[in-house]
């Protein structure tokens, strides 16, 4: 066949020596050709498809877990029940319901406690207080959501305190429960005023062994503490009573709470006003408004822990106030935040026992569902016509409401309520802290824990961790590609090229290891000799540029061109050895020996060992590789036809390079920035290891972060499946999915315009 070309080129062809191109063999060779073409376009083309599709489930995979946490709550009414015992026992007082939603309480005002089952309203047993002859229930008050102690005023001045209990028992393997109650102070009430008149209201707490009960007659106050200590040795059992003398107020009151932690006294007046005492010092801390224009108090409650105090009023309004330390270091009561049920006046609060939710109902027998945390209502539902009593189940899961001679329950699906767009982005002012902040913080060691699910310092936290990493990376990988795409020899680069792009195959894990346990602490010895090292590195390069341009040109010329850039090697590695070896003794110098105390003491700025700088230090050190590939091909795809078109009319190389070359392969490099800086987004381990994991939104290059990808990395785990916490996570995951699609969007169209611009050079 070559000869027969060979022939046909040097002389011309008559019709019987024309060659054939449509041969048998010819024909199957593109048949075959064909195929494996459409083969390859399929193959591709599938393959893309795939990819696509592959990732759109996965975002409506997050998006299916995620959702549920933004619905709202359901209430299903059950068959009401009106068993016969219920005519004969009168008003309610008080009703409760057991942990496993079997066995339900009854309170009446003559003091009959009734325990019936919660399916059917069978009776199971009933039970008298030990209420003094003549004696009467004038107001009653429960401790803290899941302690089932309840304390009763009486019409003699008297308080008596029981405890519900129920025994779990399984006979002939048949799961049984047993109700029952306890007086752990005694069936004998206590004295509360020593003039027996009737305690129009009652207020319980114990801490400990310590039982602290507060009454009022009028606008008089009585306080008892009571400690109860057993003997380990002879299981006697002695009682201590201490009175506690307070400031007397002149106008009536109207309710009564103590702080868990008996800190606290609050005293509500019908003025809309709080008298809030201190109990350590036997003073007034101050009084409160609580309410403006005609409102009054109408029910108040404390929240999950007893921190937060929920007031409602004769509007439907319903506030949460707590203690708030100001700026001197006193605490003052103050408002938090606010709800609306309705218009009429909030007859009774129920807070869950297990979350900072609770439930309001009103006097018109309207029952709304809310979450104090998260600010959020969930649900506003019509339950009885009229006034009505209800208690909510430990587990949040029933409702009972009792109203005109029946019992309605309620069953209650509210599986997310901590999670509301303000809770999860913006600022929340939680209990104990003094204004609101953004905080991650999703367990805790006890139980009245406030969850704090902001997003916002893990986003801060990934944000401010590719920042640095690409502050580092970014102009050293466009420069080094640049460089090595224009001005290096063939020779070097093809050294220089394949041992950069071969740092990409460092596993990330093994940098967040070296960064975590030996840059973190050589860092913090160092500081001085880091920060002298960034700032005479450049000097030293261009000192060392200037010295080489004053040599002889003999001289210069023994260097090949484009292999300047190796004599750096030396200069480099000398300012690195000078820059360290001189940090101890620029310690010593300029800051009295530790520039870590320095920094905190005299500049205030915090300082952690495992901060954003070594994140930015080995994080920049695993994207370089990324952008200086993508980059170096990019310039180095340059056609040199452009460039010596410029050169020959005049342009310097430098000229040509930032005028024609870098325009023309802007976008490779942005491209280069983009998936470098989408690398550092999603970056794991090295965040993961070479930081403190700390969550918090300070821009101070010395202290910690926390990212979204590290956060799921050590929390998904230990999160149950299901839960609010797990689903967080899940959003996450989604918020750092939705950030990379929409970056690699616009890096995209941005790219292509850019395209478009400079295509015509």
């Amino acid at each position: 066949m070559t000869d027969l070309a060979t022939d046909t080129m040097t002389a011309p062809l008559n019709s019987s020596q024309r060659l054939d191109f449509n041969t048998p063999a010819l024909q199957r060779k593109r048949r075959i050709r064909a195929i494996k073409d459409r083969l390859a376009h399929w193959y591709v083309s599938i393959g893309g498809l795939v990819v696509l599709a592959a990732i759109t489930l996965i975002f409506f995979y997050l998006a299916h877990v995620v959702l549920p946490i933004f619905s709202g709550a359901e209430l299903e009414a059950r068959e009401a029940q009106q068993p016969a015992w219920l005519a004969e026992q009168g008003e309610a007082l008080l009703l409760a319901v057991e942990e496993q939603n079997k066995v339900a309480m009854r309170l009446n005002r003559a003091g009959r406690v009734q325990f019936f089952a919660t399916k059917d309203g069978a009776a199971l047993s009933s039970v008298q207080l030990p209420l003094p002859a003549g004696a009467s229930i004038v107001s009653f008050s429960e401790d803290q959501p899941g302690s089932r102690r309840v304390a009763l005023g009486l019409s003699n001045g008297q308080v008596l305190v029981f405890k519900q209990n129920y025994r779990v028992t399984y006979p002939d393997n048949v799961k049984t429960i047993t109700p029952t109650l306890e007086y752990p102070f005694g069936e004998t009430p206590l004295d509360l005023d020593p003039q027996g008149r009737p305690l129009e209201h009652v207020a319980i707490s114990q801490n400990g062994d310590t039982l602290l009960l507060s009454a009022s007659t009028g606008a008089e106050l009585h306080v008892l503490a009571m400690s109860r200590e057993e003997n380990d040795f002879t299981g006697e059992v002695t009682q201590e009573e201490r009175r506690i003398v307070l400031p007397q107020i002149a106008e009536p009151i109207s309710a009564l709470l103590i702080d868990p932690r008996h800190q606290w006294l609050y005293v509500f007046n019908g003025r809309a006003t709080a008298d809030v005492f201190d109990l350590r010092s036997n003073s007034l801390n101050g009084r409160y408004k609580l309410l403006e224009g005609e409102a009054r108090v109408s029910t108040v409650s404390p929240l999950l822990g007893g921190i937060s105090l929920l007031v409602g009023d004769s509007k439907g309004g319903i506030r949460q106030w707590f203690m708030v330390r100001d700026e001197d270091g006193q605490s003052a009561l103050t408002r938090i935040r606010e709800f609306k049920l309705g218009d009429s006046a909030i007859t009774q609060f129920l807070p869950e026992e297990r979350r900072k939710g609770f439930l309001a109902l009103d006097a018109d027998g309207k029952l709304g569902i809310f979450h104090s945390t998260a600010h959020r209502t969930l649900l506003v539902e019509q339950v009885a016509e009229g006034t009505a009593v209800a208690t909510l189940s430990p587990r949040a899961s029933r409702v009972l409401v009792e109203s005109k001679g029946q019992i309605q329950p309620f069953v209650v699906d509210n599986p997310h309520p901590e999670v509301s767009w303000s809770s999860l982005w913006g600022k929340v002012w939680y209990e104990s802290y003094d204004e609101p902040k953004y905080v991650w913080q999703s367990t805790s060691a006890n139980s009245d824990f406030e969850p704090k699910l902001s997003l916002s310092p893990l986003t801060f936290g990934t944000l401010k961790a590719a920042f640095y990493a690409m502050l580092l990376a970014a102009p050293l990988a466009i420069c080094a590609a640049i460089y090595t795409a224009y001005f290096m020899a063939p020779a070097l680069r093809g050294k220089v090229k394949p041992v950069i792009e071969l740092m990409e195959a460092l596993p990330t894990v093994i940098l967040g290891f070296f960064a975590g346990l030996f840059l973190a602490p050589y860092v913090e010895g160092h500081l001085p000799g880091i920060f002298s090292l960034l700032l005479l590195t450049p000097l030293g390069i261009l000192l060392a540029a200037y010295g080489w341009s004053r040599l002889p040109e003999r001289i210069r010329l023994l260097v090949p061109d484009g292999w300047e850039a190796a004599l750096l090697i030396p200069v480099i590695l000398l300012v690195g050895a000078f820059s360290l070896g001189m940090s101890g003794h620029l310690e010593n110098w300029l800051f009295d020996g530790d520039m870590r105390l320095w920094l905190s003491n005299d500049l205030g700025i915090p300082f952690d060992q495992r901060n954003a700088l070594v994140v930015g230090l080995a994080m920049g050190f695993a994207v370089i590789p990324n952008i200086y590939s993508i980059a170096e091909d990019a310039v180095f795809s340059v056609p040199k036809s452009l460039t010596f078109g410029s050169l020959a009319l005049g342009a310097t190389p430098w000229q040509t390079l930032t005028r024609v070359v870098i325009l023309t392969a802007s976008p490779g490099i942005f491209s280069a920035l983009m998936i470098g800086m989408g690398r550092a987004v999603g970056e794991t381990m090295i965040v993961l290891m070479a930081t403190g994991n700390t969550p918090i939104m300070e821009m101070n290059i010395f202290e910690g972060l926390r990212t979204l990808a590290a956060n799921v990395a050590v929390e998904m785990p230990e999160s149950e499946v299901g839960s609010t916490h797990y689903r967080v996570l899940f959003l996450a995951a989604l918020v750092l999915l939705s950030f990379t699609f929409v970056m690699n969007t616009l890096a995209e169209l941005i790219r292509t315009r850019l395209r478009k611009k400079y295509a015509s050079l």
